[in-house]
Order: structure tokens, then sequence, then C-alpha cells
């Protein structure tokens, strides 16, 4: 934001901010004027309440008329979001993440904290939500826990280490990002030490299992690469669901489990419940930490 020589003639005037009691005038990189009244952004941000001059009485002001002109080095759909927002003016409604950001973005240089709360009560919406990474990178910027931790488990349904997320990764403070990784991987790895206790599946994991039909020892293979296909899936996706859905079924790991049975002539016993390992399954995955 830059001082400016007083407004030209030639240019366009914002309609909503034009008011006559508008002493202050802001340019938009546009080129588009507001006039706003010095006590509103006296009022509302502490950046012009350092800069702007205390206020003048009636007689005076009316005298001076515009008393200051800044440049602001947005485009006018931010500019008229934040002056919208600062007046107590009815807005549209969010366009994109981009435009959010660029709004608080300004807010923030301007330390104008009714803004920001609006901005903070909005920015948990469905449409912000699809973007959880942007979303944890200002929460946590910010210092909003809650909006943090909310991201952050919507990022479950992400794998972090995909090419595409590394920019807005690399916009997180270190201990933000340590902070996120970490989750994952502790669920990733929390899950793996449940479905090796032999306490939840004692036919996959105990060393020595008998069927139960004949006596004859179990050969676990298939449970094991069973587990090892569900850690490979909690890795790539550590929100878990896939383990339980549709496509689970049509895993060649799934499938060779749950057909295993004893090979003794007579005996043809199943190895495992199906129903009862996906449950304990699900038990599992509810355990999980659901946020950092």
């Amino acid at each position: 934001m830059a001082a400016a020589q007083v407004a030209d003639p030639i240019r366009k005037t914002h309609p909503v901010f034009n008011s006559s009691q508008g002493n202050v005038v802001l340019r938009s990189v546009e080129g588009t004027l507001y006039h706003i009244p010095s006590f509103v952004l006296r009022n509302t941000s502490e950046l012009f309440r350092g800069i702007l001059p205390p206020p003048q009485s009636h007689a005076e002001l009316s005298e001076t008329q515009v008393t200051d002109t800044f440049v602001i080095d947005e485009k006018d759909v931010i500019v008229e979001r934040i002056l919208r927002l600062i007046s107590g003016l009815e807005g549209p409604r969010w366009e994109s993440f981009e435009e959010l950001d660029a709004v608080l973005s300004l807010a923030e240089k301007w330390m104008a904290r009714g803004p920001i709360s609006v901005i903070r009560s909005a920015i948990t919406a469905p449409q912000f939500l699809a973007e959880p990474l942007r979303l944890y990178a200002i929460a946590t910027r910010l210092g909003w826990v809650e909006e943090a931790k909310l991201a952050a488990t919507k990022t479950l349904t992400l794998d972090l280490y995909e090419e595409r997320h590394a920019e807005q990764l690399e916009r997180l403070a270190t201990k933000d990002l340590m902070s996120l990784l970490s989750f994952h991987r502790r669920r990733r790895d929390l899950f793996k030490a449940f479905i090796d206790g032999e306490e939840a599946f004692t036919a996959g994991n105990a060393s020595n299992h008998f069927c139960w039909g004949c006596g004859e020892k179990v050969n676990n293979h298939t449970w094991r690469e069973l587990k090892a296909r569900m850690f490979y899936e909690m890795d790539q996706r550590p929100l878990g669901d896939t383990l339980l859905d549709l496509d689970m079924e049509e895993w060649p790991e799934s499938i060779a489990c749950w057909n295993a049975k004893c090979p003794k002539p007579g005996c043809g016993k199943l190895y495992y419940n199906k129903a009862a390992t996906l449950r304990d399954i699900k038990n599992c995955l509810d355990k999980l930490p659901d946020t950092i």
C-alpha cells in the first residue's frame, strides 16, 4: 500500500463506495476509486489507525474533503470484498479458495480483526474443506487450533507424498508439516500394530494355530498377504475407508484369504471367519487417532 496523489478525475469510482463522507480514497491496481470515511478505516484496521490522522471536527473535514489517497496492490474483487466486510455490507458467496486467501492476506496486512473473524467462521464451509491442505496451512499460520485439527482430519484421504501436494506442503512451517506427516504415519503404524496382534486376530497371527476341524497346523500366508495390502492402503490413504468398502471384496488378497481352507483330505474347513475378521478390522480403525 502506498500513498498517492488525489484522485485522477478520469478514474472510475465504485458505486457502492462513493460516499460524500469518504475523505479517504483507496485505489485498486485496476484504477477503481473507493471513497471511505476515515473513521471506518481507523476503527476497523490497526494499520490505518496508525497511518491516518486523528478525527477532525465536522467543520474541518468539510473544508478539506479528501485527505488521503492510497494505492492498494490488489484487484477490485479483493478490495471490494474487504471493504464490504469492514463496512458491514452484504457480500457475494466466495468464488474460490484463492479469493478467500487473498482477502485474508490483505486483512492480515491491514490488521483488520473483524474481517479475519468473519473469514474464520466461513473457512470450514464444504467448498474449503475440499482443499484441506490449503485450509491447514491457513489455520496453522493464524493459530486457529480447531480449524487446523479439522483440516488435518480431512487430509487423511490424501497421500501426502504425491507430487501434486508438494506446493501446498512447502507453504507449511516445519513444525506444522512434521505434525501432519507424523499424524498420517502414526495412524498407519498403529493400525499395523493392531492387526499384527494376537488378541483380536488369533487365527492369523498366533505362531502355532491349528485347524479347528482337524487339528492340522494352519498356513497363514494368505492373511499375511492381506495384512500387507491393508498396510499399503493405509499408507496411501490413512483414513482407512478403502479397507471396508466394496473394492476390498475384489482384492486378490481378500479373495485368497476368505477362501483359504484346510487342505487336508476330508476336512476343508475355512481358516478365517470373514464377518468377524472384518468387524475386528473396523474396530482397529475406530481406535486410531482422528486428528493431530
